[in-house]
C-alpha cells in the first residue's frame, strides 16, 4: 500500500488518494460518456493497495494510465494521457519563454538583472541559461521546506542563488602582499614576485580577476597604497641604477635615502647627486602614473566570469603617509581624473578613500593635500567614495600611527557597501576575509499583512512577531548554506584558498575549507524600511520622528536577533543594508499582485533600498543624513549614504568635502555623492545637464550618461531593469546648484 509520495521537487509527502481521483474525474468530464464514480473508485483503490510503500509522482501516474488502458474507458485514458502531457509542457513553458527571451536578446528584467553584465554576448547568454536553470534546482533540492516556502511567498530572497550549488563564497578583501611578495599559480603558468611598480600593478589586476572566477561577489584590495608603495621604491632604485650605468658613477647612497615626496620638477639648475636624484624621481613618477593608468584600464576591459563582464572590483586607500604610498595615491587619482580610453569615466575599480583624523582629514594632517585631490576627482568622476575610519564602530584599539602595518586594523569595504571587520573566530580585520553569503528579508510584505489590524500597538506587535519568524528562517537558511559551502575542497578555489583567505595557507589541496570558512560573515539584509513604516503608521522615517523611532526599533531588533544567532549557530552573522538591484522591483511586483496598489507602499515599481530615505522625498542633505546616520552603527554587514547634487560639481570640490564633514559629525560609516555627468562619445564634450540628449558642440546624440545604480557606476541605462529605471526617474536632489550652505 502506498504510504508516501516523492514529489518532483524531491519532497516526501503523505499519500493522498483524493489527488488521483481528482485527476481521473477531470479526464472523465472531458469525454462524451462523462463521469463514472464506480470505475473511478475502483482504479483509485487498486493503485493505492497494490502500490509500493513509497512511490514517485511519475510512477503513480504511470499506474493510472495502465489501469485506465485496461478498463473499458479507453476514452478516459486518452484524455488523461493528453492532460498529463499538457501539464508537462506547461511546466517547461516558463523555462522555454525565459530561454527565448535570452536567445532573442529581449530587454527585460531577466536579461537585465545585472546592469554590468552584457547578457547579449554569447558568454553572457550562456551564463543566463545556466543561471535560470540552476535556480529551480536549488529550490527543489538544496532548500529546506521552510526556506522554500518563505521564498515562494515573497518574504525572503537568497542572493546569488544560481551560484549556490558551486559552494562559492561572496567576496574577499585581498591580502595583496601575499601575491606581490610570493607570486602565485593561475592555470598553467606561474607568476613570479613583483620587482617593479608595473609588475605589481599587473599582478593586482590578475589577483582580482582570478578570484572573481572563483567567487560570486566582488573583489577588493583593502590597502592599495600600502601594498604598492614598496614597488615605487624598487622602481626608483632601478632608475638610479640606470643612471649609474649611464654615467659610470656610484649613486648607491640614494638607494635607501629617505625621500620627502615624489614630485616631478625640472632639472634646470640642479647638479651632481641632486640632479641624479630628481631625474630618478621624475622617471619613477612617470612609471607610477603609467602603472596606475594601466591598472584602471585593465579593470575596465579585462573580462571575467566566462567573458561577459568586468571584475566587480574595489580598492581602499588613503592612510599611507610614506612618500611612496603618497605617490601611488596621487598618480592613481590623477589617472582617474583624466579618464580612460577617450576620456571616459572609469566604472571600476570602485575607489574608496579611507578618511582618518591625524592622517588625511584636517589641514595639518600629512595626507590632507591628497584628500583635497580625492574630493576634486570625486566631483568629476564620482569616485572615490569615502569610508569614515573615525566612526566609533570603525575604530580598532590596536591601531597605532607609527605601525607600518596599521592597515591591518583599518576597516575596508567593498564598493557597493559590504563591510567585514568584527570577528568572533580570529583577528578583528577586513583583510583575508569576506562575506560568505547573504539573504534579504522583505519587511514591506510583513508590514502589509499587518495593516488591517486597527489597534496600532497590536499592529506593530504582530509585525515584530512575524518579523521574528522570518528572521529565524533566514538565519537557519544561511547556516544551511554555510554547512553546504564548508564541504568544498581547497582545490576548488586554487587562488582564494591558497593565497587570499585568512588561514588558508595551512591547508592542503585535498582538505575541505571547513576549518577557515567561519572567518567570513553571513549577512541578513532588508529592503523597504520606508514602505514598511508607511504601511504600519502612515509615514516613513524621513517624514516624522515617530516613524524614525519605529524604524530604529525595527533594525535594532534585527541587530539583537543577529547577535543571538551568532551565539546559537557560532557564525559571524551581521545585519546588511541590502544594495538591491533586481530585487528592488521583484519584491514589489509580487506584493502589488497580491495586495493591490497601496499608496506610499506598492504604488511605485520598486522598494526603497534598505534604510534610505526614499529617493523621491524632497529634503535637505542634512536632514537625509540625520535620518540615515543612526542606522550605520546597526548595519555592520554594510551600509552607505548618498546625497544627490544638482548641477556641475566639477568646479566645486568643496561641496564633496562638506558631505564628508557631515559624515564625520554624524558618526556615519560610508558615503558618497551622486551628480550628473554626461559625455559626448564622438567629440568628448562633457556637462552636467540632466536632460542632455544632443551634444551642443558637435550635434551627436551618442551621449554617455553616467549613473550610479547601487554602489557602482553604469555608463548606460540600457541594461537597467524596470525597477531601477523607475527609481532613477524618481530621484530628487538634496543640494541645489552644488551649494555647500544647503548641507546645513
Amino acid at each position: 500500500m502506498i504510504q508516501t509520495v516523492v514529489k518532483r521537487d524531491g519532497r516526501i509527502v503523505g499519500f493522498n488518494e483524493q489527488k488521483i481521483m481528482a485527476a481521473i474525474r477531470k479526464a472523465m468530464l472531458h469525454t462524451d460518456k462523462g463521469e463514472d464514480d464506480r470505475l473511478l473508485q475502483t482504479i483509485t483503490n487498486r493503485i493505492a493497495e497494490r502500490g509500493q510503500s513509497q512511490m514517485t509522482v511519475e510512477a503513480i501516474q504511470d499506474a493510472v494510465e495502465m489501469e485506465l488502458m485496461k478498463s473499458a474507458r479507453k476514452d478516459v485514458a486518452q484524455r488523461y494521457i493528453a492532460y498529463r502531457n499538457q501539464r508537462s509542457i506547461a511546466r517547461k513553458a516558463k523555462t522555454r519563454d525565459v530561454f527565448l527571451d535570452i536567445v532573442n536578446i529581449k530587454s527585460n528584467d531577466i536579461t537585465r538583472e545585472n546592469a554590468n553584465m552584457n547578457a547579449d554576448t554569447p558568454a553572457g547568454m550562456m551564463m543566463k541559461f545556466a543561471s535560470e536553470t540552476t535556480k529551480p534546482f536549488v529550490d527543489d533540492y538544496l532548500l529546506s521546506p521552510e526556506t522554500r516556502e518563505a521564498v515562494e511567498h515573497n518574504y525572503l530572497h537568497i542572493h546569488d542563488k544560481d551560484y549556490y550549488p558551486t559552494k562559492s563564497l561572496t567576496c574577499c578583501q585581498h591580502p595583496l602582499d601575499n601575491i606581490l611578495n610570493c607570486g602565485f599559480i593561475a592555470g598553467h603558468g606561474a607568476s613570479r614576485p613583483a620587482r617593479r611598480i608595473e609588475t605589481a600593478s599587473v599582478l593586482a589586476c590578475i589577483s582580482l580577476e582570478c578570484a572573481q572566477n572563483e567567487m560570486h561577489g566582488g573583489q577588493a584590495i583593502p590597502a592599495f597604497d600600502f601594498y604598492l608603495a614598496p614597488y615605487v621604491r624598487m622602481s626608483y632604485v632601478e632608475e638610479v641604477k640606470n643612471l649609474e650605468d649611464l654615467y659610470g658613477q656610484d649613486y648607491s647612497q640614494l638607494y635607501d635615502e629617505p625621500l620627502i615626496d615624489y614630485i616631478r620638477q625640472p632639472l634646470d639648475g640642479l647638479q651632481g647627486i641632486d640632479r641624479v636624484r630628481q631625474h630618478a624621481i621624475n622617471k619613477t613618477v612617470g612609471r607610477v602614473h603609467q602603472a596606475m593608468e594601466a591598472f584602471i584600464h585593465n579593470m575596465n576591459t579585462i573580462h571575467s566570469r566566462g567573458g561577459n563582464q568586468v571584475v566587480f572590483s574595489s580598492i581602499n586607500y588613503g592612510t599611507d603617509t610614506s612618500a611612496e604610498g603618497r605617490c601611488v595615491m596621487r598618480e592613481l587619482l590623477n589617472s582617474t581624473y583624466q579618464g580612460v580610453g577617450g576620456g571616459e569615466t572609469a566604472i571600476f575599480p570602485i575607489q574608496i578613500w579611507k578618511k582618518k583624523r591625524g592622517v588625511n582629514y584636517l589641514p595639518e594632517d600629512p595626507n590632507y593635500d591628497l584628500y583635497q585631490l580625492a574630493c576634486k576627482v570625486t566631483a568629476r568622476r564620482f569616485f572615490p567614495n569615502f569610508l569614515n575610519l573615525d566612526a566609533t564602530y570603525n575604530q580598532s584599539s590596536e591601531w597605532r600611527a607609527d605601525d607600518p602595518k596599521r592597515y591591518l586594523h583599518e576597516v575596508a569595504t567593498m564598493g557597493c557597501r559590504t563591510r567585514v571587520f568584527e570577528n568572533r573566530f580570529g583577528p578583528t580585520t577586513s583583510i583575508g576575509r569576506g562575506n560568505l553569503s547573504f539573504s534579504t528579508i522583505n519587511i514591506v510584505r510583513i508590514a502589509i499583512e499587518c495593516m488591517d489590524i486597527a489597534d496600532k500597538e497590536e499592529r506593530i506587535s504582530r509585525f515584530f512577531a512575524k518579523l521574528d519568524e522570518i528572521l529565524e528562517i533566514t538565519a537557519k537558511q544561511l547556516d544551511d548554506r554555510y554547512q553546504f559551502q564548508k564541504t568544498a575542497f581547497v582545490r576548488q578555489f586554487p587562488l582564494l584558498m591558497k593565497s587570499l583567505w585568512i588561514g588558508a595557507d595551512k591547508l592542503q589541496s585535498s582538505d575541505t575549507i571547513e576549518s577557515v570558512i567561519n572567518q567570513g560573515t553571513l549577512g541578513i539584509g532588508f529592503i523597504g524600511l520606508a514602505e514598511a513604516l508607511v504601511a504600519l503608521i502612515g509615514q516613513h522615517h524621513g517624514e516624522s520622528d515617530e516613524a524614525q523611532q519605529l524604524g530604529l526599533k525595527i533594525i535594532g531588533y534585527m541587530r539583537e536577533r543577529v547577535n543571538d544567532f551568532c551565539q546559537r549557530y557560532q557564525h559571524n552573522y551581521s545585519v546588511l543594508a541590502t544594495p538591491a538591484e533586481g530585487l528592488a522591483g521583484r519584491f514589489t511586483k509580487r506584493d502589488r499582485k497580491d495586495f493591490g496598489v497601496i499608496p506610499g507602499v506598492t504604488d511605485r515599481d520598486y522598494y526603497t533600498n534598505s534604510n534610505h530615505v526614499p529617493v523621491y522625498y524632497k529634503c535637505s542633505a542634512r536632514h537625509k543624513a540625520e535620518v540615515e546616520a543612526p542606522y550605520h552603527e546597526l548595519t555592520r554587514g554594510g551600509h552607505i549614504f548618498y546625497v544627490e547634487i544638482d548641477g556641475d560639481a566639477t568646479h566645486n570640490p568643496q561641496v564633496i568635502m562638506s558631505v564628508v564633514d557631515m559624515m564625520d559629525r554624524l558618526n556615519m560609516g560610508y558615503g558618497s555623492v551622486n551628480h550628473n555627468r554626461n559625455r559626448c562619445m564622438d567629440c568628448g564634450y562633457e556637462n552636467a545637464d540632466p536632460h542632455l540628449e544632443k551634444c551642443p558642440k558637435c550635434g551627436s546624440t551618442h551621449i554617455d550618461k553616467l549613473q550610479r545604480i547601487t554602489g557602482y557606476l553604469v555608463g548606460t541605462t540600457d541594461r537597467w531593469n524596470s525597477g531601477k529605471l523607475a527609481e532613477l526617474n524618481d530621484r530628487v536632489t538634496h543640494i541645489e546648484g552644488s551649494t555647500q550652505q544647503q548641507l546645513f
